[in-house]
């Protein structure tokens, strides 16, 4: 078989040129496709991938490094990656002490530390983040609601009561919660969360490392909402719950692994999140909001306490939090919004306010024993406000409805009821007059009412 040119006219040069073209743009659009591709799924993927990690203390020859290689290896590898070793930051920077620093060890007959820095050794390099850290309710007022102020010196008091959260007296109930369990159970439970306010003899206060945990102090860390979730938890204050149901966690939950995690910190912004995280709202800066760790700085209420008020400054604090929601909301959704959690704010108040009505016969008549949570009736009334009360306004505030709802405000009217009846069954025990009877004008639909009998 002989090879035969196919039928057709003969090529000509134009031709062929005009299949060179026709194949080069063919060609060109293939790769405009391609590198269109890359950037789409760049854009969504390229933030969450990890820059590639580099051990700074591969070839390090610190005395420290040398010897916790083989004592405590796992240490050594963390902070080979952090961000301090990257810069030089030593061991010794952190951890060696003169010898008559208080509650400096001898470490090895050599040089004396603190086998667990404190604020005011962190201040050396942080001391802007540690001086706002000091004024904040996770410092001397998170220790305070655990223990009280008595193991403040003079100086650590005064800073206590200079912080917005120190104009209350420390809550006695919890005080009295954490003397009745026990240090067996205690350092398992209060002091994991509240000392990170500890006070050191040292004079400083609080725990970095109960945030920034050792020895990578990774920023991406720090950053995301699970690292809130170690005490921000539990029927007292759900708000990692609260968080996973509202829109914000939704949105971190299903897309968060392409967020910027990476980004230098003041240059946040909506390309980087699309949604607030814990530390987006409270600490980082965003929109017109510079960084903080004073994490009450942008919040309008003490919604901690049985009935909530206003914060000092609070307009201002508004206006800072207000300066991130804008990033996303308009000024009109804002608005509405804010007048909608403070009037279910007032609304909570109101119903741990009768709560408190409901039992003042028992006050005024000396029926109740003066120790706290050694009867039921101290558990209820206890559960109503620390409890449902304060989940029903955190829920409302950081929009989750099942919380507010079947989480807050239903178990505090059942609460309510079973307030009434103790209240009820006390004063017919003592002799007095008692009523409870529906009232069209009580959000519990419970009323107590009682004469003083011989007390009159």
């Amino acid at each position: 078989m002989t090879y035969q040119e196919p039928s057709g006219p003969p090529r000509t040069p134009f031709m062929n040129s005009y299949r060179v073209v026709v194949v080069g743009l063919v060609m060109v659009l293939c790769v405009m496709g391609i590198a269109l591709i890359e950037m789409t799924i760049g854009h969504y993927t390229g933030f969450g991938d990890d820059p590639e990690r580099i051990n700074a203390l591969t070839n390090s020859m610190d005395e420290c490094i040398g010897c916790h290689r083989n004592t405590t290896p796992g240490i050594i590898n963390q902070y080979g990656f952090s961000t301090m070793a990257a810069v030089g930051v030593t061991c010794s920077d952190c951890h060696e002490v003169a010898e008559n620093y208080p509650g400096a060890q001898n470490h090895m007959g050599q040089f004396f530390i603190l086998a667990e820095p404190t604020p005011a050794l962190c201040g050396k390099c942080h001391n802007q983040q540690v001086r706002q850290f000091t004024r904040s309710r996770h410092s001397a007022p998170a220790y305070a609601a655990m223990r009280g102020t008595d193991d403040f010196n003079p100086q650590q008091l005064e800073l206590y009561e200079a912080i917005p959260e120190g104009n209350y007296e420390p809550d006695k109930l919890r005080n009295a919660l954490y003397d009745l369990e026990g240090p067996a159970i205690t350092r398992f439970a209060c002091e994991d969360c509240h000392n990170i306010g500890k006070p050191h003899s040292d004079g400083s206060i609080g725990e970095c490392q109960s945030c920034h945990l050792r020895h990578e102090f990774s920023l991406v860390q720090v950053r995301k909402p699970e690292t809130c979730n170690a005490c921000h938890i539990g029927p007292d204050h759900p708000q990692w719950e609260i968080y996973q149901e509202s829109p914000h966690g939704i949105e971190y939950m299903t897309v968060g692994e392409h967020w910027n995690w990476h980004a230098e910190p003041g240059t946040l912004s909506v390309s980087d999140f699309a949604a607030p995280t814990c530390a987006i709202c409270h600490i980082s800066a965003f929109g017109g909001s510079p960084t903080t760790h004073d994490v009450g700085e942008r919040l309008s209420w003490y919604l901690f306490p049985p009935i909530s008020e206003k914060r000092p400054g609070w307009q201002e604090n508004r206006a800072r939090m207000q300066d991130v929601c804008e990033e996303c909301h308009n000024a009109g959704f804002i608005r509405d919004f804010y007048t909608d959690a403070d009037d279910l704010t007032l609304a909570v108040n109101d119903l741990v306010i009768e709560s408190k009505e409901m039992i003042s016969p028992l006050e005024e008549n000396n029926l109740l024993t003066p120790e706290f949570f050694d009867e039921p009736i101290d558990f209820v009334a206890f559960d109503l406000w620390h409890y449902w009360g304060r989940t029903a306004k955190f829920g409302a505030w950081m929009q989750g409805p099942d919380y507010t709802q079947w989480h807050g405000i239903y178990p505090l009217l059942r609460e309510m009821a079973d307030l009434g009846a103790l209240v009820n069954e006390k004063l017919e025990e003592a002799g007095l007059a008692s009523l409870i009877e529906p009232d069209s004008n009580s959000g519990s639909g419970v009323e107590t009412t009682a004469g003083t009998g011989d007390n009159d």
